[in-house]
């Protein structure tokens, strides 16, 4: 199952007692708020949940493109790294009932 930032404004809305718009809205500024701050190259640490951060990979000077089989070079990068906080950590490693 798969649970949308639709889902997520639902969620935060009956919790809340406030309307949808208005959660709707603040989900989409609390991820707005967390794309530009790891665009910066900030770190977001979320305490009982995570840390996400930015890493910054090595260039590749040959890889082989496996359709194709030709050489290709694959320039340095960054991606994202989430590093689960030590109750989501918990809770993922109990087994299912």
């Amino acid at each position: 199952m798969t649970t949308t930032k639709k889902d997520l404004a639902a969620n935060v809305a009956r919790e809340t007692g406030c309307k949808k718009n208005l959660a709707s809205q603040m989900v989409d500024c609390v991820f707005d708020t967390m794309r530009v701050s790891l665009i910066k190259g900030d770190r977001i640490e979320i305490r009982g949940f995570g840390i996400f951060h930015v890493k910054d990979t090595r260039p590749k000077p040959a890889a082989r493109n496996p359709k194709t089989g030709d050489i290709i070079y694959v320039p340095a990068r960054r991606k994202t790294h989430f590093k689960p906080g030590k109750l989501l950590k918990e809770e993922l490693h109990r087994p299912n009932k």
